[in-house]
């Protein structure tokens, strides 16, 4: 369980100094891994197609393609099974970078594969949030918020950033959206702390 006072090392170097931690929080990793699971069984998939399909064959026949051109050309080929694979030890090393945070100003993501990346969007810039439920994490009870601020890809399908695989998803779903709106509602409309004269945003927000 975090804190404000245990914070992962990586996120006390990038808050603001007025930045205060809400919540904290990283995904189970059991679910977290199963994500990986989709491209795993498309890969399997591709890689018994090829097996049973023409490798074997190829292998049995006499006047077959030369092993020169068979073993190349089927590596690049596998390419699928070989990438589903490495995705499921890929998504192990990054589970152990991943973090996620709700502060008083913006949601923040931690993650990475061979160094630290962060992700951080403001509250202002935030479209939507919704929680996810699948079957497997209902079972595992976990769940994804899947955060959206207005992204498309280049097909235009919405582009969302992902708490995946967290504990309590409906509480922490609504906890978001709570703060979302004190936010948003005090920036629109000062509150009753700020001086007279108010030349920006420079309140403290106190979550209930």
């Amino acid at each position: 369980m975090f804190t404000p006072d245990n914070l992962p090392q990586h996120f006390r170097n990038v808050k603001d100094n007025d930045e205060n931690f809400i919540w904290v929080g990283e995904p189970v990793f059991f679910p977290f891994l199963c994500t990986g699971i989709p491209f795993l069984i498309i890969g399997l998939l591709w890689g018994a197609i090829d097996y049973f399909g023409f490798i074997r064959n190829m292998a049995m026949a006499k006047n077959g393609p030369p092993p020169g051109f068979i073993i190349p050309f089927f590596a690049l080929h596998l390419f699928p099974f070989w990438g589903s694979i490495a995705n499921m030890f890929r998504l192990v090393l990054v589970h152990k970078n991943t973090f996620y945070a709700i502060t008083n100003k913006r949601v923040m993501m931690r993650s990475g594969f061979w160094g630290i990346d962060f992700n951080a969007i403001d509250y202002d810039k935030i479209s939507d949030v919704q929680v996810t439920v699948n079957p497997l994490e209902n079972i595992l009870g976990v769940g994804t918020i899947r955060i959206s601020a207005g992204k498309v890809s280049s097909k235009g399908n919405p582009l969302t950033n992902d708490f995946i695989a967290i504990q309590n998803p409906y509480e922490i779903f609504k906890k978001l959206k709570t703060v979302m709106v004190d936010i948003k509602t005090d920036w629109n409309y000062p509150n009753k702390l700020r001086p007279e004269d108010n030349p920006g945003y420079d309140t403290k927000y106190e979550p209930r």
